[in-house]
Order: C-alpha cells, then structure tokens, then sequence
C-alpha cells in the first residue's frame, strides 16, 4: 500500500507493541497540532478522518479535506464531498459474479483499446463469499442439506467455474466457497480484523482501521465490531477495488443513546425492529448513526451485530458501534485473540476506544431509548420498518387483509375465503393469515448465539408437551455459518429442532434473499384456487412484497424462536400473548409462555456450548471447499474465454464498444416514459433476485436458447448474462405501474399507440426509433439491496433519466454509476402534482454544462399537444460523480484512466 508522502499535519508516529514496531497516522498529534478538539468527533468520524491523513497525496486527497473533517459542522447540511479508500471489499456471489464479470470485460477493453490487460487488478483485499445461490427445494429431512446442495451445484456450476477462474486470474481475491456460511457473519465472526495491517513498497509495518465496503447492503453488520464500512453497489465496489477512491459527502451523524436494560423474554429481533421504526421515522437516510449510553454495556457484541445488520432497514449509511471491551471479548471468543493487544493499543491511542465515563461527542442530532420499553415485536406484512408488537399481530393483520386482499385484483377474491387441502392423508383448511413458510435465516439473527439457543430451547419444550408444527408449513434452518450446528449440537438442542422439521437446508441466505423455494405442491394450489392471503414468517431483515415467495403476500420479520411459534401455531391470525399456541395430544392447551425458556436456561447454554474451538474448527479451511467445490473444472488464463452461446456467463454489453475519447454529453429530447412508479420502489422491483416467471420475457429468452423451464434458476444466479438481466429489469411480478391503472408486473404502454406491452418489449420498439425513456417516481426509489443491475438493466433499456421525489443512497450512486441521470422532483412536487401520466414526451437540455446539485429544466409536451416546464434537482452530488456521468458510467472512466497510465 501507498502512505502519505505529505503529512500536512506530522501525524506521522511509532507504535510498539509486543516489541513490534508499527508506524501509524496518530490522531492525538492531530489534535495537538490544529488545536481542534477531535474529541468531541463522533467516533465514527474520528475512523473517518484517518484515512485522509493516511493517503494524503496533494492530489487526490489534500490538507484541506482534512480540514474539511476537522470543520465539521453536526448542524450543517452535507455539502463538502471527500474521497475515502476503503482498506478491503467483500462481495457476495450474486453482486460478486457481475462484479468479476466486469473486471474480465474490462480487461478485454483493455486489450481491445491497447491497453495492458493485467492493470485490471484489484489493488486491494477482495473477498467474495458464496451464499445466495443455495435455494430451499428440500426440507424438513436429514437429507434436506445434502439434496440442496448437490442442487446448488447443479445449477451453478458454470457460475462456480468462472468464480474459481477468478480466483486464480486475479490478485488480491479470494472465495469462500458455498455452505460456508453468509457473507457478513463471516466477516464478523472471521475476515474481519478491526486493525489492519500492511507493508509499504519500503517495507514499513503499518497500522490503521479496519474499514470496508461491500456488494451487499448489509455490509453494516460488522459495524457491530466496530469498523466502519457500508453497502456499496457493484459499480463503486470495483471502482474501490482498483484503486479508485470512494467520493461522499461528509455525513451527518445521529447520536443514538441506549439506557436500561432489555427484559426477560425481549430479543435482540424485538430490540432492532423496534431501533429500525424510530429511525425510518425519525429519516436518517444518508446519515451515519452512532450508539452511545450507558445501555450499551448490556449489549452483547452479536446484539449489537443484529442492530447495525440493519442500517439498510432504517436507512442510515452506517449503523456503529465504537470499539471498546466487548469487542475484544468477542475477537477472543472467535479465535482471533491474537489480535487484540494491537487492537486495544491502537485504538487507545487514537481515542477511537469507547469510554462512556468520557464527556458526549457532538452529535447532529440525538436519539434516545429505553431498552426497557422494548416489547416482543414482529415486523410486517410488507415492510421492515412497519414494527407490530406480538399482542397485536392478529389485529393488525386484519386491518390489513382488505388492502392485501385488494392487491390481487381479482373480484373472486374476499375475506373469509377457506380452501380445504390434504396432507399425510389428512384432511385440513387453509385460510388468510395461514403461514406457509417459517424459516430461521439470515446473517441477522444466525449470528446471535442468544437468539438460536433460545429457539432451541423453545423446539425442546415444544416437543416434550408433545406439540409438532402445522403439516403446511415449509420450515428450514439456513444458519448463517457451521458455528450454529455445532453449539446447538453440542446443547443438545439440534434433535428438537429437526423433530419440529427444522433441519438445516443449507449454509447461506435461503429464504432471506428471496430462495425459499416453492411451497409445498397441495398448499400452493390451494392458495391459488382459493385466493388467499397467506403468510411468511422469517427471522431475516426484509419482508418486501414479492420477494419471500411469489404466492405469499404477508411476510413477518421475527426472532428465530418466534419463528418456531408460528409454525407451531400455523397462522399469523392469533395472539400469541394470550392465546393458546396449541394444544397437546391431550387436548390441553399450550401457550407461548408455557414453553417461553427462562434467561437463565438461555444464559447457562450460551456460556457453555458457544466456544473458541468452534469458530476455529469452522474457519480454519475456510477457503477450501467440500468435494464438489475441488471437483470443478477450472478455466485458464489472464482473460475470461467469454462464451457467445452461454445463458449464465456472457462478455457484458456496455463495454464492448468503449472508445478510447469521451464523447460529448448530449441532451434529453423527445424522450418517452417507460414508468410511473410510486413509493418505496425497491431494488427487488427494478431487478428481481428471485424465480424468472415462465412467461417473462427473460423466460422466452432462455427458452429459445435452449434452457428447460426447470433449469431457469432465479435472475440472482443468472447476473452474469445480461441478455437475462436486461430482460428481468422491471420484470417483478409485484411491481405496480400506474401508466396500467395499477396492475401488478412488468407492463406498460407503447406510445403513441398506446399498445400494452411488457417494458422489456416497449424497450426495444423504442429502441428502434432511437427514442430515448424515462422513469418517474415516488419517495424512497431504489430501497433495499445493493443491486448493481437495477441500474444496469435501468441503462441497457435505453432509459436516461430517473425522476423521483427521493432516491435511496445506494441506487442514486449506481444509476449514476452506469451514467444514467438522476433527477429529484422539488419538495412538495411529484408527477402527481404535475398531471403526469405517462402518454407525454419529455425534454431535459442543458446537461452538457451542468453542474452537480443545479437545478434542470425539464420540459414535458402532454398528449394533447400543451407544452409545460418544471424544475428538478440534479442528484449528480459530487464532480467525481459527474466525470464518471460524463464517461458513461464508472467502469469506462476506470478503463480510460488506467489507458492514460
């Protein structure tokens, strides 16, 4: 790695410990020399400031961005943008096979332009853990794990050669094979190390933060841990891992203070549902949020772990806890407590150590909660945020039956529909609120030792009153990494749980990332024939419509053990506080308090089964992979053989016509609109992970190229094919455009005959024309993942410009990312207010000499020939963002950057 030649600053010093000597960038000498008091930073930007004194080059990174940290203002809004060198990336496969697919495109640009191929390189620590291709085909048998697996395989394995390739074409990168476990409990419980380590070009020791960023929005887990790092889209991601440094503005950071203590029966799930409602109402998005209070200290490293896993949820950038002694307990107990005598004398000696005795930090704002208050809570049916306490699930899910029930557009349906089903030779019904799916996964809630125990315990009792799930619910176990098995082995606690039917299906995302699999054969017909608003019940951290499973329309976010409950119970449409969960085999009825374990019983197996030796037996192959991993046959060379014919791996698009010289940014004019979208338009929506729907144009694609409607496999596992892509992109079969009066899928209408088409289709009828789209929208576009292909397939469909009334983080830098423009309506405006519907032709000039943040011009010709013009803000923010605008997008700018040396 390079170190600042500069130092503005002298903050150049020497650290010993264990009598080695490390050099590192000391923030005491900072505070000294500016007389700023770097104490009263929030600790997050304390990390933050580091790396500019670091890298500092008089280039890239100058004194006055120091300054610009040192001057920071809580109460400002963000204005002054800084460039931040993350130290590592991690990928997940279903961002991380695109991302590699990039970096072989952009080498064959290279070769193709002159260029040396080879400079494509990460020039930082890559790793990519393989974690949301395993789906739930097989459940609730000894063999469910197996059969997945050996499924997995099957349908990945020209996805799993080309990550092998990777792997060896590459430097710096390394893959987790799959069932290893979820790419942010890996990190957290292995890849991450809190101070990071490197050697100079001269050979210098040095140390400083740990800090990351990730193809997954989720990458705030570890913030648990301490380390700064976010989501990132797979766009910036490669940009970071070749050297590029990350622009953001300076962030506000929201103080968020803990008092109390949580009560018996209260999980860390209850607790970050409940952290994730305030703050969704309160609005962090873009901000960082930073805990603090005296509460803190009863926070457990895997609690704090599950609240910072979902900062996505509550919309902040970062959701952090500062490093203190529960972090080093929790590096001990996973076996890196070799690491801690320079984690703790590092971070002492930066003031990065969190020290409660120690006066408030400054905070742009400051959040408080009682941990006391927390109640045992689920989340749902559509939204993370949308917190029921437990007593109120069964009315609030009432109150939104009729809604649920109207989004089926079918006048067939109502509420009290029933459909009688038999299983096991059983006859049985099914009604609304019946849970179909009850699945403990995700990195969330797996990685809380806590959590799992006590659904274990919960299993145990269950069974030993001689209950047994409702014989509809598809159940599965997705841990989050082998850590889980064995401590619930060794508990004792596996045995129960399976005889519940919660065997382990696989070790990766599962149902969380939208793979449960199909519902059981009887249960999925019933559903259709009788109409019903079925339910999911899943300990992950998004429940949006459509993504769980294509058949259920009410998800519950809840705690592993509340899973098992509800399978038990079999229907969101009880209250489990005073209700009876079931009864048992004689007749007597059972409640959720009856087998509710006690802390203590908790507790004591915790402190006894959860051990050192686990996370090291689990880790210490980690990179090696079972037999079909080492089976696989692995291409060579320095550039990816790209395959014509392949419907997995295919040379993406947007580079193979790179030239060497910018081309001038041309203007909007006469554009068509492709959608009129409303709020809380997700990832999912835009570009959906899940099944590919047999009759989708991405279906007839994959057809005509020969592909088996059972061998489709999900649009996550095919990102590597951007014929497929380009097809699934506005594909969801939830999605609502209101150009189709409201229903549901990918549909819109081509003008100016107003024919009803599928997007992709009306895409490419435009295209013909050489008729440039656009996209309007409501608040919160582009929430949830960070999905690189929603604003790549946005690209390739030839729309050029995004018109919403907010954008979530994540989506706006990508779609910028891919030079597609993003512009926000004025506050109080909307395409509501302006009369649009979809039928209008749509002008934007001016964008040649734009600069970031401006006001633009848009001007709209209505079908009846009136012309009007409205102003939007330019969601370009930085001018690092406009010069990759003005290239096209990010990887083109990296390609012609790296040609001119």
């Amino acid at each position: 790695m390079n170190i600042s030649k500069v130092d503005s600053f002298k903050t150049r010093s020497e650290l010993s410990v264990e009598g080695k000597k490390w050099t590192y960038f000391s923030l005491k000498v900072l505070e000294k020399t500016t007389q700023k008091p770097i104490r009263k930073l929030p600790h997050s930007l304390r990390g933050l400031i580091e790396n500019p004194i670091r890298l500092e080059d008089g280039v890239a990174v100058k004194k006055d961005d120091i300054e610009a940290i040192l001057n920071w203002n809580p109460k400002a809004e963000p204005d002054r943008e800084i460039q931040f060198t993350p130290a590592r990336t991690v990928l997940q496969d279903f961002t991380g096979v695109p991302a590699v697919c990039d970096l072989a495109a952009m080498r064959a640009a290279m070769k193709r332009l002159g260029g040396d191929p080879e400079k494509i390189n990460p020039l930082c620590p890559v790793d990519l853990v393989i974690d949301h291709s395993v789906q739930v085909d097989h459940f609730g048998s000894s063999q469910a794990f197996e059969k997945n697996t050996a499924l997995e395989y099957e349908r990945n394995n020209e996805r799993y050669q080309f990550l092998r390739w990777g792997q060896g074409a590459f430097k710096n990168f390394r893959a987790v094979p799959p069932e290893t476990g979820i790419i942010h409990q890996v990190n957290l419980e292995y890849l991450a190390t809190v101070a990071m380590t490197s050697t100079t070009v001269q050979g210098e020791q040095v140390v400083y933060p740990d800090t990351v960023v990730g193809t997954d929005s989720h990458t705030t887990m570890i913030n648990g841990l301490g380390v700064v790092g976010w989501g990132v889209g797979g766009i910036e991601a490669e940009a970071a891992m070749l050297g590029q440094p990350i622009t953001m503005l300076i962030p506000q950071v929201v103080g968020f203070k803990f008092t109390g203590k949580i009560n018996p029966g209260v999980t860390a799930t209850d607790l970050v549902l409940t952290v994730t409602q305030i703050l969704r109402k309160k609005g962090v998005v873009g901000k960082f949020v930073e805990f603090f209070g005296p509460g803190m200290a009863a926070l457990p490293l895997a609690d704090r772990a599950t609240i910072a896993n979902m900062a996505p949820e509550y919309g902040a950038t970062i959701g952090f806890f500062p490093v203190d002694e529960k972090t080093t307990d929790y590096l001990a107990l996973t076996g890196r407590g070799n690491l801690i005598p320079l984690v703790k004398s590092y971070y002492q000696s930066q003031d990065l150590w969190y020290d409660p005795s120690t006066e408030t930090p400054h905070y742009s704002d400051i959040v408080e909660l009682d941990l006391s208050s927390v109640e045992p809570s689920l989340a749902g049916p559509s939204r993370p945020q949308d917190r029921v306490t437990l007593k109120n699930v069964k009315s609030e899910f009432s109150k939104a039956l009729p809604q649920l029930i109207a989004q089926m557009k079918d006048p067939g349906a109502r509420e009290g529909s029933e459909q009688k089903i038999t299983l096991n030779g059983l006859d049985m019904t099914l009604g609304h609120g019946s849970v179909v799916i009850a699945a403990i996964t995700s990195c969330t809630n797996t990685s809380n030792p806590t959590g799992l125990m006590t659904a274990g315990l919960l299993a145990k009792k269950a069974v030993e009153r001689g209950l047994q799930i409702k014989p509809w619910v598809k159940s599965s176990l997705g841990p989050g990494s082998k850590v889980v098995t064995d401590y619930l082995s060794e508990a004792g606690l596996m045995p129960y749980l399976e005889a519940l039917r919660f065997h382990v299906v696989g070790y990766g995302c599962t149902t969380c990332i939208g793979n449960a699999g199909p519902l059981i054969d009887e249960v999925s017909q019933a559903v259709t024939d009788g109409k019903l608003v079925v339910a999911s019940v899943l300990s992950g951290n998004r429940n949006f419509e459509g993504r769980i499973n294509t058949q259920v329309r009410a998800n519950y976010l809840a705690s592993p053990a509340l899973v098992v409950a509800y399978a038990l119970a079999g229907n969101v449409n009880v209250n489990l506080d005073q209700d009876p969960i079931a009864k048992d085999p004689s007749g007597n009825p059972v409640y959720l308090k009856d087998i509710w374990p006690a802390p203590d019983e908790i507790d004591s197996l915790v402190k006894q089964f959860v051990t050192t030796q686990q996370f090291e037996k689990s880790y210490q192959d980690v990179f090696k992979g079972d037999k079909h991993w080492q089976s696989l046959k692995v291409p060579a060379g320095k550039l990816y053989d790209f395959d014509p014919k392949s419907t997995y791996i295919r040379e993406p698009s947007f580079l193979q016509s790179l030239t060497k010289e910018v081309a001038p940014v041309t203007d909007i004019n006469g554009a068509r609109v492709i959608g009129v979208f409303g709020d809380s338009i997700t990832t999912d929506h835009i570009s959906p992970a899940g099944s590919i729907s047999k009759s989708s144009p991405a279906a007839k694609y994959l057809i005509a190229n020969g592909v088996d409607p059972k061998d489709f496999n999900s649009y996550g596992a095919r990102r590597g094919n951007h014929e497929v892509m380009i097809r699934g992109t506005f594909a969801n079969v939830r999605i609502k455009n209101k150009m189709m009066g409201g229903v549901e899928g990918g549909l819109t209408r081509f003008y100016p005959s107003g024919q009803e088409l599928s997007i992709f289709d009306a895409c490419q009828e435009y295209r013909k024309t050489n008729t440039p789209l656009v996209v309007f929208a409501g608040k919160e576009y582009g929430t949830g993942s960070s999905r690189d292909w929603a604003a790549k397939g946005t690209q390739l469909l030839g729309i050029r410009a995004v018109i919403a009334e907010s954008f979530e983080r994540i989506h706006r830098s990508n779609l910028v990312g891919m030079g597609v423009l993003p512009l926000q309506f004025h506050l109080g405006e909307s395409a509501d207010h302006h009369g649009l519907k979809g039928d209008e032709e749509i002008s934007i000039p001016g964008l040649s000499s734009m600069v970031p943040q401006q006001d633009i011009k848009v001007h709209v010709k209505r079908a009846d020939g009136t012309v009007f013009t409205f102003d939007a803000k330019l969601r370009i923010d930085t001018p690092n963002e406009l010069e990759y605008y003005k290239n096209g997008g990010i990887l083109a700018y990296v390609v012609r950057q790296l040609l001119k040396g």
